[in-house]
């Protein structure tokens, strides 16, 4: 029953956001004061305390953007995003949970500060593979790599677990009502008997090879199907030195300049080795201090407690992402013991077990990283001297190629591409997105200004050449639209005779008559009964014929892609009760998690607009830097509520 709240309470897509970056949001708690709170900065989505920044709107909205264009394997942009209602229905999404999370807290719904940090601690990818037990740095690096503080995950449990608290709450004692069953179990168990045959497209007859005007008919029906898309070809000016060139030599008095500059980052820092003990509550750290400067072992202790002993190896001071656990380790003696620290998570104890000093750097030993350090920076200046250089000789009235010689620029010319970044065997092009966006914002024979594509890269497109959205040549698809054409029209023929001898059984023919007349076998069945086996063996069409009408009612329909059925049900025969009883009951459950659902989409609706939740659309829109797409509404607007 949770875990159908699950589904509602956290929308769609909140869900695939939290799955794909593992629980990755952006989502902080806020307050606003009453008079003053039209002089803040407005929020995208306001809930009571609640809100979402425009900032965090944007982090949210680019992370979805990169999980697509990942998936797909293309560039899309947030306009694509937008034309499509992603944002509509991202907004509408968090509307409703910020506000129904407002309103729990309102009403006091608390979740123990231990509950959060047990449930982080059962996520398997924050586990070390080796010793399979929770690794913090671990933990801390993997959310580092997502843009996620601990903070925001720790909230975003908290925020979790009030929802599947109310869940518990009002779903424990819901139970379906028994008739419901019986219904269910006195339809699944109910059985028919009926006659029936199939009408084969060889009885209908085959249609004759098309003429070139029926061609082009057909391609005009299908032009939007068949256009094939616009396609460009640009070149790309780079700045950078070509892949195979030699980087100049850097002289020594360089190298010994910046080693000295760096001397402390590149010597190796002093190292510790230490085991952690997290608890909730500070009376459990104090007592779990106390035992291990009695001399028992962090191992003994843990299981003494319920918990897990994290040992940490070898890790200088930068390591250690909690600040408080770093000075109390770096603050101990060997087999120190700390004393409890408030960390991000509950409070924990520290025992040092070992010490490796640091390691002065030589340049010796560190002057190829100072080597590729310094040629890394002379290749970006290199590379934004020619841009400025470029940028000068255009100025002066030089044409293009005139200013890629004099600048030592070089030429890449790209294939033909189409707006989403395919090439013409379908496959995706591999440049950056800012190259798709440029080529396909100049006209033919201009040429961009200058873009930074980050890292010290720059790039110019122009674009050489456009080849329009049209629809192919006859001639280039004769025969795959032949094919089209004659199975569309075998498929209308074997439908039309179909139809006549429907119409002779609705008449009152006998319908063994009429299938003797087609050259077709009649089939008759007794206590068919709707379940996968009958499926199997007579198929979905039969099966859904049968199923579908009255007694003594003529169904028809597809029986595949090339055969029709038609068939009579004649009589009807309801469930056995001995039978079908224990089958209602074992399907209540599953009748109640619907009912959760349902109830409890309406229940966080209700809560929402009990917050006054609603979100910004304008606002959105304005932080994407993109245009309302026509038609569509603009200003605050909140999630419906449905009647209960």
């Amino acid at each position: 029953m949770i875990s159908g709240f699950r589904d509602f309470a956290k929308s769609k897509w909140a869900v695939a956001l939290f799955a794909l970056l593992i629980l990755s949001f952006a989502v902080t708690a806020g307050t606003q004061a009453d008079v003053f709170g039209s002089l803040g900065p407005k929020n995208v989505i306001d809930a009571g305390d609640r809100s979402l920044t425009p900032a965090q709107f944007r982090a949210d909205f680019d992370r979805i953007r990169g999980n697509i264009q990942q998936e797909q394997g293309r560039p899309v942009t947030l306009e694509d995003l937008v034309n499509e209602g992603a944002h509509v229905q991202y907004l509408e999404s968090q509307t409703r949970r910020l506000g129904f999370l407002n309103w729990a807290h309102q009403v006091g719904i608390r979740v123990d500060e231990s509950l959060v940090l047990d449930r982080i601690r059962e996520i398997p990818a924050f586990f070390d593979q080796i010793t399979g037990r929770f690794d913090e740095a671990t933990y801390q690096r993997m959310l580092a790599e997502q843009n996620i503080t601990p903070i925001q995950l720790e909230d975003e449990f908290r925020d979790t677990a009030v929802s599947e608290h109310f869940a518990a709450a009002f779903a424990a004692g819901l139970r379906a009502p028994r008739v419901y069953g019986a219904l269910v179990a006195a339809r699944a168990f109910e059985t028919r008997d009926g006659r029936w045959f199939t009408v084969t497209q060889d009885m209908a007859g085959t249609t004759p090879p098309p003429t070139d005007a029926q061609l082009q008919a057909f391609i005009s029906e299908n032009a939007a199907q068949l256009r094939r898309p616009e396609f460009r070809i640009a070149s790309v000016i780079v700045f950078s030195d070509a892949p195979n060139a030699t980087p100049p030599a850097i002289p020594e008095a360089r190298i010994v300049e910046r080693f000295n500059f760096r001397r402390e980052a590149l010597s190796t820092p002093e190292r510790r080795s230490f085991v952690t003990l997290t608890v909730a509550d500070r009376a459990a750290a104090d007592r779990i201090a106390a035992a291990l400067r009695a001399g028992q072992s962090p191992q003994a202790v843990a299981e003494a407690n319920n918990i897990e002993a994290v040992p940490y190896a070898d890790q200088p001071r930068s390591a250690v992402t909690d600040p408080a656990v770093a000075t109390a380790v770096f603050g101990l003696q060997p087999d120190g013991v700390s004393a409890p620290v408030q960390a991000r998570v509950g409070f924990t104890v520290a025992k040092l077990t070992s010490v490796t000093p640091g390691q002065e750097a030589t340049l010796e030993s560190v002057r190829d990283a100072v080597v590729q350090e310094l040629q890394l920076e002379d290749a970006r200046a290199r590379v934004f001297e020619r841009v400025e250089a470029y940028e000068g000789a255009r100025s002066e009235g030089k044409t293009l190629d005139q200013a890629i010689q004099e600048v030592g620029a070089r030429i890449v010319q790209l294939p033909p591409f189409t707006q989403d970044g395919r090439l013409p065997d379908g496959q995706p092009l591999n440049a950056p997105p800012q190259i798709l966006e440029n080529a396909y914002a100049l006209a033919a024979g201009a040429e961009s200004e200058v873009v930074d594509a980050g890292e010290g890269q720059y790039f110019v497109v122009r674009l050489d050449e456009i080849t329009p959205a049209a629809l192919p040549a006859l001639a280039e698809i004769r025969e795959p639209l032949t094919q089209s054409w004659i199975q569309r029209e075998n498929a209308r023929r074997l439908s039309a005779f179909a139809d006549r001898l429907a119409t002779r059984v609705r008449s009152g023919e006998d319908i063994a008559a009429v299938a003797a007349s087609a050259g077709a076998t009649l089939n008759t069945r007794t206590g068919v009964q709707q379940n996968a086996e009958a499926q199997t063996d007579l198929g979905e069409g039969i099966l859904q014929g049968l199923f579908g009408q009255g007694r003594n009612q003529l169904f028809t329909g597809p029986a595949s892609e090339t055969s029709y059925v038609i068939g009579r049900v004649d009589a009807i025969r309801a469930a056995n009760a001995t039978t079908s009883a224990p089958f209602a009951d074992q399907i209540r459950p599953r009748i109640a998690d619907e009912f959760v659902a349902g109830i409890g989409e309406v229940l966080v609706n209700a809560a929402s607009a009990k917050s006054k939740a609603e979100s910004d659309q304008v606002l959105a829109l304005q932080t994407l830097g993109v245009d309302a797409p026509a038609g569509a509404e603009s200003g605050s607007t909140a999630p419906a509520t449905p009647a209960p």
